[in-house]
């Protein structure tokens, strides 16, 4: 039996019935998994009115980003951010590559944004859409071929294998069922020419030449190979009665970080529970979200295709507006991807050239603490 300390004036169920005139914040360990305590706060603690140094919040426009394969069908994706377990990628190809790729530093993980096409891969190939992971294991000889010139990817690069997560007591068909995978069938080529293949090992290139086509099986078997799975094919858990925490939507797991999806779903319908996303450092990861589509009521300012980054130790909850705003909503309106790293992201210059300062004080402007 577990037991906790009670001090002061508190709510006894977290996320229930929080005391008037607080901000419960959410002080724990291992994510949301390890011990915790809840803290009752006077003033949110995200509403700080000046940062010095390099943890901050940010928030990312990267619809302002031009990779170099926006306009070079033989260049590649742009680093966006990244430690020794996970980069996260840009790409915005608008022409078929001119050569297949091969990763050799991890899986990949493509999230389509925008755009559709085909995934060329030594499997066979796979059509991808709006909303679509298409996960592309390490070493896999593959080619995207886009069918519009408004192809966007968000590429979460790992260096475990993709896998999912044990879902516990729900069971394994929860979220989605793996039955739900899409695996390509082999569609050999047997054409004569010159064709390259770029093997990445160490995030440098290495071309291998080859006078026949990469991409000539003609059967596999295995359990090992490229898959797709659409957001929207994600099933949201929830709980008319109790905040589920974000943990709760993760779709792959892999050494060091998770992908979580956030779809629509209702919203709680007991008047005395959190609508939104309680405060909370999150001081054992990093919290990357992608917003893909929808309605972020939580969030001020965002819109499609914007990415935010709340590093370890720094508070990050709902704005003022959003509080408010859930008082009258029954359900959530948003598409977003999360990636939460165990380890500290680093940002690309890249990055930072994209990044909204106003963001990293947003809280304290909501609250009329600073000018707009």
């Amino acid at each position: 039996m577990e037991f906790v300390f009670s001090k002061g004036k508190v709510a006894r169920q977290a996320h229930v019935a929080v005391p008037e005139g607080t901000y419960e914040e959410e002080h724990g360990r291992e994510t949301f998994f390890g011990r915790a305590s809840h803290l009752y706060r006077s003033h949110p603690p995200t509403a700080w009115i000046r940062i010095e140094g390099p943890l901050r919040p940010r928030a990312l426009n990267l619809n302002e980003m031009k990779p170099g394969d926006m306009i070079d069908a033989s260049s590649s994706w742009q680093l966006i951010a990244g430690n020794d377990e996970v980069r996260l990628f840009l790409s915005r190809r608008a022409r078929p590559m001119a050569h297949y790729l091969r990763d050799a530093d991890g899986d990949l993980c493509y999230f389509v944004h925008r755009g559709q096409g085909l995934f060329e891969t030594d499997y066979g190939p796979l059509t991808y859409s709006k909303g679509d992971y298409i996960v592309i294991p390490k070493g896999t000889t593959h080619r995207v071929v886009p069918e519009s010139d408004d192809t966007f990817f968000f590429i979460i690069e790992g260096d475990g294998e993709f896998r999912i997560p044990d879902r516990g007591l729900m069971g394994r068909h929860a979220q989605f069922d793996p039955g739900m995978l899409e695996v390509p069938e082999p569609d050999p080529h047997d054409e004569q020419g010159e064709f390259e293949v770029r093997v990445k090992r160490n995030q440098e290139l290495t071309s291998l030449w080859f006078a026949w086509h990469p991409l000539d099986v003609v059967g596999w078997q295995g359990d090992l190979c490229p898959a797709k799975l659409n957001i929207l094919q994600h099933r949201p858990v929830y709980s008319p009665s109790y905040h589920m925490p974000p943990s709760v939507h993760c779709t792959f797991a892999n050494d060091g970080f998770v992908i979580c999806s956030f779809v629509p779903r209702p919203l709680e319908e007991d008047p005395q529970v959190l609508k939104v996303p309680f405060y909370h450092a999150n001081i054992d990861a990093d919290e990357v979200l992608f917003y893909h589509a929808g309605n972020y009521f939580s969030r001020a300012g965002i819109d499609e295709g914007y990415m935010t980054l709340h590093p370890q130790g720094v508070h990050h909850g709902p704005q003022p507006a959003a509080i408010e705003a859930s008082k009258t909503k029954t359900r959530t309106d948003e598409v977003a991807v999360m990636v939460e790293t165990e380890n500290p992201l680093q940002l690309s210059p890249e990055a930072e050239a994209v990044s909204i300062e106003e963001y990293e004080t947003s809280w304290a402007r909501g609250m009329g603490l600073l000018d707009n």
